[in-house]
């Protein structure tokens, strides 16, 4: 039987869930249910655009027959409560990035999802890009042998009309900046192909260029527990807004994941292996400007998940180490201050 789903929340991000979930639905994965949010007029563009029911309520939506899973799309500091009305109506969640504000508060969703007995993962889908699984594959195979040396690239563009949105970049409605809304899809890669972080050292700023009270300036050394070392320079003042950037270096050879283009550089001096295609990764003023597939990907994981009754590949707790080294930094940048 196909997963039953319904949305919450209905803003920005409403457009590539929609469009994987259409594509799924087609494929006779999923049935969508409907979505909700408190906005009359969100609900309402809803409706129009997806010809999908829309429900004012809350807890009407979550009581539908026939809803299994309940995408989580509301404002980052939303996230526990939503999760824990979805978990308690018996419902699995796929709940966007970032899991939610601070560690604590997404240790207590990952917590309350256990507890209930459901799956629960968080949207980074960065994961599921076809050049990012190429490059995981690499250092599975220890083709690149030995990590030594490893970074992240994020010089992204946010204009003017992104921050004229109500309370965007404030800690009371994103709960962060650069970090913890744009950057952390990479440094969470960064984190899924290298492994947790032992040491942070960062510098974090606010530029002048917008009335915000968040970070959107940073730049970190890092240190892994596998001994090899690295570094993080992410911005969202970056004109026009440049593909984001990972690179590997190992005692075999070298990666670099630009977007959705991988090289992968062998110690033998030979070509390289390329591995997908240039392209934006949403990193321009347009942050929705990139394909839905992975989106997609993320979604069939989650239905996998559900229906073999196993954790998802991007659990709600695997959400907890990219959070962590976010909080690492940020409190190192403000003892420094």
């Amino acid at each position: 039987m196909p997963v039953g789903v319904g949305l919450i929340g209905l803003g920005m991000a409403i457009a590539p869930h929609m469009l994987g979930l259409r594509e799924l639905e087609a494929a006779g994965r999923v049935r969508i249910i409907g979505g909700h949010a408190p906005s009359a007029t969100r609900r309402d563009a809803f409706a129009a655009r997806w010809n999908a029911p829309a429900f004012a309520d809350q807890a009407e939506l979550l009581a539908q027959p026939g809803l299994d899973l309940v995408l989580v799309l509301s404002p980052p500091g939303t996230h526990l409560p939503v999760s824990q009305a979805a978990f308690a109506a018996g419902k699995h969640v796929l709940v966007e990035k970032p899991i939610e504000v601070t560690v604590a508060r997404g240790e207590a969703l990952a917590a309350a999802a256990e507890a209930a007995g459901r799956r629960c993962g968080v949207v980074f889908q960065h994961r599921f890009r076809p050049a990012a699984l190429r490059l995981k594959q690499a250092l599975d195979s220890g083709a690149l042998g030995t990590p030594l040396s490893a970074s992240a690239s994020i010089r992204w563009w946010r204009d003017d009309a992104y921050f004229a949105q109500a309370g965007r970049g404030t800690m009371a409605r994103d709960g962060g900046g650069v970090l913890l809304t744009q950057a952390i899809h990479t440094l969470d890669l960064l984190l899924h192909l290298m492994g947790p972080v032992r040491d942070a050292t960062g510098f974090a700023v606010t530029s002048p260029l917008r009335r915000i009270d968040t970070e959107d300036i940073v730049a970190a050394a890092l240190r892994f527990e596998s001994g090899a070392i690295g570094a993080l320079d992410a911005t969202s003042v970056a004109r026009p807004g440049f593909p984001e950037r990972i690179e590997i270096a190992g005692t075999k050879g070298s990666a670099v994941l630009a977007a959705h283009r991988l090289e992968l550089h062998g110690a033998d001096g030979a070509p390289p292996e390329v591995f997908g295609q240039e392209g934006s990764g949403g990193g321009g003023s347009d942050p929705m400007a990139f394909d839905h597939g992975p989106h997609r990907a993320v979604m069939a994981e989650m239905v996998d998940a559900i229906e073999a009754g196993r954790e998802p590949m991007n659990s709600a707790r695997s959400a907890l180490p990219v959070q962590r080294l976010i909080e690492a930094i940020l409190a190192d940048s403000a003892r420094r201050a």
